[in-house]
């Protein structure tokens, strides 16, 4: 009988602590932990370091589209040239042609 009223309270505080340790174990996130944009970060709104992260990103998308830009006029360019190149291949071509 003894050992029956020991065992009882003895596995039901197991069972607390076990449970106990997995609710303690949950990890708690705030806002903005997640890498979530935050509330309120609507242009105007927020503190210096959301607007100058804000800015450097317009910053460097601001970049990345110049680059691309500049590539693309370089692209065009070339092609303007052999557009050219075959342009004259053509005419001495039908130069030739002309004069059998």
């Amino acid at each position: 009988m003894l050992r029956q009223s020991i065992a009882r309270p003895l596995l039901s505080a197991n069972r607390v602590l076990s449970q106990r340790a997995f609710s303690v174990a949950v990890p708690r996130m705030g806002e903005g932990d997640t890498g979530a944009p935050r509330s309120g970060s609507g242009g105007s709104s927020g503190d210096s370091f959301t607007k100058r992260e804000a800015a450097q990103e317009a910053l460097y998308i601001r970049e990345k589209e110049l680059e691309k830009l500049h590539q693309l006029k370089k692209k065009i360019t070339a092609q303007r040239e052999h557009l050219d190149d075959l342009e004259a291949h053509i005419n001495t071509l039908t130069k030739e042609q002309g004069k059998q």
